[in-house]
């Protein structure tokens, strides 16, 4: 961001005004690199206007000391026939463990002042250098060594003053710095609440990197005190809403509690009713309902019950897009039976329009018998953890037919695969076209069930995740309508790299396993992503050891099928390569293997998505053929 253009009424200029002048291929103002755009902001932005608009803040990134990845572009073409002799190269900065991410700093830069500025000096002024005088860089006490920061949130709670998240690479520790432009000295700001162990975590768990702080409309504000509200684990460890007013306070005044846990953010606040609008896992921790609470009219107030704005006497899945002041919001039905939009009035009970209700698609649906799945629960080492089984209609479960069993796993810290939103893909075709039952199990590390269940696999990733999958395996191949030779797992990117854990463990009863686009070993993946839940190398040696895939010998008792995109710049092609290292250097022969050229994280070009699951369902067909295998008594 080299350039701000005011288009307010109120510009004075129609020209744009240059408020920066540091960047360069290294050095961004007001966009993130990669690996801030991958893992902290999921956006393409770093700046940030002010309410009243006359304040941006924003970031300035500089990754010159961040080191370089580089990897081949065989083919830039959509044709697969096309010869390149000499591939060109995509080179990026890629910060990987314990190596030098991109140092990051805030500044806000104030258009109010610089039209006021512009307007006593007239128009012999230089405009680039007020804009610079008028930008602030902002400290505050405690701040942690550039190398050591990540710039998690920004947030403005009103015109004048707003919040700083900041933790360390460890995720272990951090603050939230509170910003009021009102003061002589505005651009220094006080650390208003502690994060981590020693403060609203208050565990050995990891600082979530949720971005949820959501201001008071001023009406709302006490005494005309900016306030908010945020997303604050319980000492229960449940994610719920809590009040900061005002944004100085350090307390948290929590709106919501309860064994569930706050999932969306604030949708909406209605400033006329006093009502905050969220999304929440409640009342299971598979499904999406809408609910409505109150704001707390006076301190010491109890926290009122909340409302659900959806029907929880059945399993759903909603979602909900709110008009600015709360009055309209696009309700979304998202499961478990065909996805439906209506609108809602929220002072209007009769009001009823409706966006879509797929009428196509339900007639489609009726015509096709459909998996039969079911939701329930296991036990491990003594957490309770979510399961979907997916049952081919008319399933024969007396024991007579023995049916292959293709478990599904992703299982990457704070995500979730079981769940009730409609979804019909490639498992239907296996459950329904060959017979297959899949099963996915989120084991701990996954999310919305509280820090109880996610904390274990802090600096232990890949160890209870596969204690969980297998146990979850040696039940099913206990059942009757199982066929124990025939159990396996597969899974994509952190999926990818569980299947292969889950081979590494060689623990007899999984005979097949396919990953695709694996991480195998955590020194290759990004450094914002992997030390957030397992440390620096440095801190952590072993367990970076235990956690990425050290031993092959259990490669030689699967059938095994590995898959990856050269031109990954996720996860990069060099953690498969790594794999395929070893399996040679261990004679292990008997896998099937597929680089797809030039295709990314997601393997979709030049046709190689269609070919990637058709190469798959091959290669169960041929290890375990279709359908149930029936016995003669």
């Amino acid at each position: 961001m080299d350039k701000l253009v005011d288009l307010s009424s109120k510009s004075e200029t129609n020209s744009p005004i240059r408020v920066t002048s540091s960047g360069n291929a290294s050095r961004f103002n007001g966009v993130p690199d990669w690996v801030y755009e991958e893992e902290v902001f999921s956006s393409d932005y770093a700046l940030w206007w002010s309410p009243d608009a006359t304040k941006i803040a924003f970031l300035h990134l500089d990754e010159t000391a961040v080191d370089e990845y580089t990897y081949p572009v065989y083919n830039p073409t959509e044709d697969a026939h096309t010869v390149v002799p000499y591939p060109n190269h995509v080179v990026m900065k890629y910060p990987k463990p314990g190596y030098n991410n991109p140092r990051v700093t805030v500044h806000v830069f104030q258009l109010d002042e610089y039209f006021d500025v512009m307007r006593d000096l007239g128009d012999d002024a230089n405009s680039t250098e007020i804009a610079q005088g008028v930008t602030a860089e902002l400290y505050w006490d405690g701040m942690y060594r550039l190398e050591d920061s990540i710039i998690a949130e920004v947030a403005w709670v009103s015109g004048d003053a707003f919040l700083v998240r900041e933790v360390t690479r460890a995720a272990e520790d951090g603050n939230v710095v509170y910003f009021d432009f009102r003061n002589t000295f505005r651009n220094v700001g006080k650390v208003v609440r502690k994060l981590g162990k020693d403060g609203e975590q208050g565990d050995d768990g990891w600082i979530d990197p949720i971005q949820a702080i959501h201001p008071l409309p001023p009406s709302l504000a006490p005494d005309g005190q900016p306030a908010y509200l945020d997303i604050v684990p319980t000492s229960s460890g449940y994610n719920h809403i809590a009040l900061f007013s005002p944004a100085n306070f350090s307390t948290p005044r929590f709106l919501t509690f309860g064994d569930w846990e706050v999932t969306s953010g604030i949708l909406a606040v209605d400033a006329n009713r006093s009502l905050v609008y969220f999304q929440a896992a409640n009342p299971s921790s598979t499904q999406r309902h809408i609910y409505a609470v109150p704001l707390p009219k006076l301190d010491g107030q109890k926290p009122e019950e909340v409302k659900a704005l959806t029907d929880t006497s059945s399993p759903g899945y909603y979602d909900a897009s709110f008009s600015p002041e709360g009055g309209f919001y696009l309700l979304s039905y998202e499961g478990p039976h065909a996805p439906w939009q209506r609108i809602i009035h929220v002072f209007d009970d009769k009001f009823d329009y409706v966006l879509t209700d797929n009428p196509q698609l339900n007639d489609t649906l009726a015509q096709y018998e459909l998996p039969i799945v079911t939701h329930s629960t296991i036990e491990s080492d003594g957490y309770e953890l979510n399961v979907l089984e997916m049952r081919p209609p008319r399933m024969d479960d007396s024991g007579r037919t023995k049916y292959p069993v293709l478990f599904r796993v992703y299982g990457g810290p704070g995500s979730q695969m079981v769940d009730t939103r409609f979804s019909l893909d490639w498992h239907a075709y296996l459950v329904t076209e060959l017979q297959y039952i899949v099963v996915v199990v989120d084991g701990r590390g996954t999310g919305f069930r509280g820090r109880t269940l996610r904390n274990p696999v802090k600096n232990n990733l890949g160890r209870w995740e596969t204690v969980d999958q297998i146990y979850a395996a040696k039940l099913w191949a206990a059942k009757d309508y199982v066929d124990p030779k025939r159990i396996g797992i597969w899974g994509w990117s952190y999926g990818g790299f569980m299947s292969s854990k889950v081979v590494e463990a060689d623990a007899g009863v999984h005979s097949l396993a396919m990953a695709v686009a694996p991480v195998t070993s955590w020194r290759l993946y990004d450094s914002i992503y992997t030390e957030r839940y397992m440390n620096l190398p440095a801190e952590n040696p072993d367990g970076y050891v235990t956690a990425s895939i050290s031993n092959v010998t259990g490669f030689h008792h699967a059938d095994f099928l590995l898959a990856h995109g050269s031109g990954d710049d996720n996860v990069h092609f060099a953690n498969s390569a790594h794999l395929l290292d070893m399996l040679t250097a261990e004679k292990v022969r008997g896998f099937r293997f597929r680089m797809f050229t030039d295709s990314d994280h997601s393997i979709y070009r030049r046709g190689a998505n269609r070919e990637l699951y058709e190469f798959m369902t091959e290669f169960l067909l041929e290890k375990w053929g279709k359908g149930g295998k029936r016995r003669s008594w």
